[in-house]
C-alpha cells in the first residue's frame, strides 16, 4: 500500500545532479565484469571491458552492453555484425584491467580462441561466453547501446565471478547448491 510522505529519504526531485555523486550512487549496484570482443576491419581481434551487460529477453534471446562513445574501437564495433561477451571469473581481474585501457598490445600473451560461428575472439576460461549477432544499436547519452541476439553460448558457473562495486573489483563465492556441501 502506498503512503503519502514528505520525501523521508531526502531524494532530490529533479536534476541537475553532481556527476560524481551520481557515479557513487550508481556504484552501489554491483555488476559482473565482461570483456566484449569483435573483429576489426582487418579481422584483427578487438576487445573492451564492460560492466554494462544485461540480459534483455529470452524469446528471442537478446542481451545488451554499452560502450562509451570515446572508446577507441567503437567504430569497429559499430561496423561489425557480431560480437562475443566474455563473463569474467575472479581469476581474470588482470585481464579485465588490461582490456579496460586503450592500447595496441591488449592481446599480447593472452590465450584466446575464436567462436566457430562469427570468428570473434573469446576466452576459454571465462565464466560464460555469449556469441551474438548485432540486433540493434541505440544512442544512449555518452554511450552506444548494443543489443545482440545470442547465437550460441557456454557456461562454467562453478567458479566465482569477478564483480565491480563502487569503482573497485569485488569478489564473491558462488552460492552452494542444495546437496553439494
Amino acid at each position: 500500500m502506498e503512503t503519502e510522505a514528505s520525501d523521508p529519504a531526502g531524494l532530490p526531485s529533479s536534476p541537475p545532479f553532481e556527476t560524481e555523486e551520481l557515479r557513487r550512487a550508481l556504484g552501489c549496484f554491483a555488476t559482473g565484469v565482461t570483456i566484449v570482443t569483435t573483429l576489426g576491419p582487418r579481422e584483427e581481434p578487438l576487445g573492451i571491458t564492460a560492466s554494462s551487460f544485461n540480459s534483455v529477453s529470452l524469446a528471442p534471446p537478446l542481451v545488451l552492453f554499452g560502450a562509451r562513445k570515446e572508446t577507441y574501437s567503437l567504430p569497429a564495433f559499430l561496423s561489425a555484425n557480431s560480437f562475443a561477451v566474455n563473463v569474467l571469473t575472479a581469476e581474470q581481474q588482470e585481464l579485465s584491467a588490461r582490456f579496460a585501457n586503450s592500447g595496441k598490445d591488449k592481446w599480447r600473451n593472452v590465450e584466446y580462441a575464436r567462436v566457430r560461428g562469427n570468428g570473434c575472439p573469446y576466452f576459454p576460461n571465462a565464466l560464460a561466453v555469449f556469441e551474438c549477432r548485432i540486433h540493434d544499436t541505440y544512442e544512449g547519452g555518452d554511450h552506444v547501446i548494443f543489443i545482440g541476439r545470442v547465437q550460441s553460448f557456454l557456461a562454467n558457473p562453478e567458479r566465482p565471478p569477478l564483480l565491480h562495486y563502487q569503482g573497485y573489483y569485488a569478489l564473491m563465492q558462488p552460492p552452494r547448491r542444495p546437496g553439494h556441501g
